[in-house]
């Protein structure tokens, strides 16, 4: 699964939101997010196959943390998007200024 894919899911985006406070055990995520254990595992484990988290064993425990790497590209990706924006917000200030010279 790719990127783009594996965040069209709000749950597997609350989790990536929930990680950029650093490391988490699935059950303080399914605390914080109010998720089932059940579902937090597999919504990490998609996650975890898109290279977006990343697992650290601890005797018993996993602990997840953030893997930045593909939302780099993601980033990228919507980069040319974000500028059309910006140049269409600049154009509608220019035209407002214009409405209030007038």
């Amino acid at each position: 699964m790719d990127t783009m894919e594996a965040i069209a899911e709000p749950a597997r985006r609350r989790i990536l939101d929930a990680l950029l406070g650093g490391e988490r055990l699935v059950g303080e995520l399914c605390t914080e997010l109010g998720i089932a254990q059940p579902s937090v595992s597999k919504h990490l484990g998609v996650l975890r196959g898109a290279g977006l988290v990343r697992v650290r064993p601890d005797a018993q425990r996993r602990w997840y943390s953030l893997c930045p790497e593909p939302l780099r590209d993601l980033d990228e990706w919507l980069m040319p998007y974000r500028r059309r924006w910006a140049d269409a917000l600049d154009d509608l200030e220019r035209h407002l200024d214009r409405q209030e010279q007038t």
